[in-house]
């Protein structure tokens, strides 16, 4: 392993670095090395309600959100190019910042940041407006107006890529935005400013703010001239931040939280071991620290042998290794603190008489935030743990009999946000996705995902979309305008 220090960690406001004014940091610790790769501006009331001011007068000043379609697309497309440029040290920020494999982080996160930059910008000459019936002698216009200064509170999982996911459609909408990403990987949102001040975004319009969720985030959230909240992250900090909205103000809230995603392995399915094998990247792909993993594995009793055997096999190509090295399949948890956590876990599911294969604590180098694929066999179906969201490379396989059964054990769940189907029956494919709890459903695949697609859930996986057209929704509000002329 290599080290890597002296990242700048200096906030981003009015197109500058800058850093607390009481000159408060915290340490940024790298899971993959265990030591510090950059001292993070941490932020205080003050310093949040000064970002806000500059968003803020920004929006006001009309500087980008009355700029020009063409204006806005030609930024966005330019900021893209930037990045795109930078991909190998986004890269290599990403892994040292949360620990997932740079082979990803080069492959997947960087990437799809990029092509999400340039699908907004695209987007933004083709949203058209609408001219409703109306009587007659008049005319109606509705058009899509942007909301003013956006909140953004992002998750150290996918730090640069779900920061795009709610930048991208705000600034391409006209908003003004103010970042707080997670306070152990906020490397690459600063990065990512660095690049939108170099593509020519005007100042104030992007500010990254740094510091505790405590302190930096809930100064952000309770200042009361934000228009619009976007949040990904946990369902009690969901809950908290909603509560905190409505005691400071009326805002636009859209809230991706927790998950606790069932894969349902029917006996009728075309090929068990592809099904494993999607099963266990559905499961452990970036070490299990994603929302949607699909951690609950339904198998029809007829066929959960022969599955489990393949599953084992493809589980071992999750076996942790130094995320910096390009062959490696899988990296470190996001910190030590969080690997107790998913160790915890573990340890109580053996308590409670389940058989736990791997799950292994492991040291690499000065780190000890490295655990193996667990599996976790014969736990009885009522256990908390089937309800609980580990985020960790956890996955917990139950026997079932009927359709019935399984899809009421996936609809149990207090989380909605998705779901995967195995079988190679059309209509059971048709009749079981229509049935469970789910933002989305993926047939004969896991954790589907695409740009022209929305991506949320119901329940305690909260509201509002990420991706796709619908994503404007979060950021822009319907004005009509009606004119009399007859």
């Amino acid at each position: 392993m290599s080290d890597v220090v002296g990242y700048d960690g200096r906030a981003v406001v009015g197109g500058v670095r800058i850093g607390a004014r009481s000159g408060a940091t915290i340490s940024a610790i790298s899971p993959v090395t265990g030591t510090s790769i950059a001292e993070l501006a941490s932020f205080d009331a003050d310093d949040v309600r000064n970002a806000v001011s500059g968003a803020a007068a920004a929006f006001e000043s009309g500087v980008w959100s009355r700029a020009s379609a063409d204006d806005r697309k030609a930024t966005l497309l330019r900021l893209a190019d930037i990045v795109e440029g930078r991909s190998d040290e986004f890269a290599r920020a990403e892994t040292l910042s949360m620990g997932k494999p740079i082979a990803e982080a080069n492959a997947v996160d960087i990437p799809g940041s990029v092509a999400t930059l340039r699908w907004y910008a695209e987007l933004i000459d083709k949203v058209a407006g609408e001219i409703p019936v109306t009587p007659p002698g008049s005319t109606a216009l509705v058009s899509r107006v942007p909301l003013g200064v956006v909140g953004a509170i992002t998750p150290w999982n996918y730090p640069l890529e779900i920061a795009v996911w709610k930048i991208a459609p705000a600034l391409a909408a006209g908003n003004s935005v103010v970042l707080k990403p997670a306070e152990t990987s906020s490397i690459t949102a600063l990065m990512l400013a660095d690049c939108a001040i170099e593509a020519g975004l005007p100042a104030h319009v992007l500010n990254v703010v740094t510091g505790p969720g405590s302190v930096t985030g809930e100064a952000l959230v309770r200042d009361d001239r934000l228009d619009a909240l976007t949040f990904t992250g946990s369902t009690a900090t969901a809950k908290h931040l909603m509560v905190a909205s409505g005691e400071t103000g009326l805002r636009r809230l859209s809230l991706e939280a927790g998950g606790k995603s069932a894969n349902l392995v029917f006996a009728d399915v075309d090929d068990i071991v592809l099904a494993a094998e999607k099963a266990a990247f559905g499961a452990y792909y970036n070490q299990g620290e994603v929302c949607s993993a699909n951690s609950t594995i339904l198998v029809q009793r007829e066929i959960l042998d022969a599955f489990v055997e393949a599953f084992r096999t493809a589980a071992l190509g999750y076996t942790p290794a130094d995320p910096l090295d390009p062959a490696s399949a899988a990296g470190a948890l996001v910190s030590e603190r969080h690997a107790d956590g998913v160790e915890a876990a573990i340890d109580e599911a053996r308590a409670a008489g389940a058989r736990v294969e791997g799950g292994a604590r492991r040291t690499l180098g000065n780190s000890s935030a490295y655990i193996d694929p667990a599996i976790i066999l014969d736990l009885p179906s009522d256990h908390r743990l089937h309800s609980h969201e580990i985020f960790g490379p956890v996955a917990a396989i139950l026997p079932f009999d009927t359709e019935e059964e399984a899809i009421r054990i996936a609809n149990r769940s207090g989380y909605g946000l998705a779901a995967s189907v195995w079988t190679g029956s059309v209509a059971r494919a048709h009749r079981v996705a229509g049935r469970l709890t789910a933002g989305t459903v993926s047939v004969n695949t896991v954790d589907a995902i695409g740009l022209t697609t929305p991506f949320g859930g119901f329940k305690q996986s909260g509201f509002g979309r990420d991706l796709s057209v619908h994503a404007l929704d979060n950021y822009t509000g319907l004005k009509t305008t009606w004119i009399q002329h007859g």
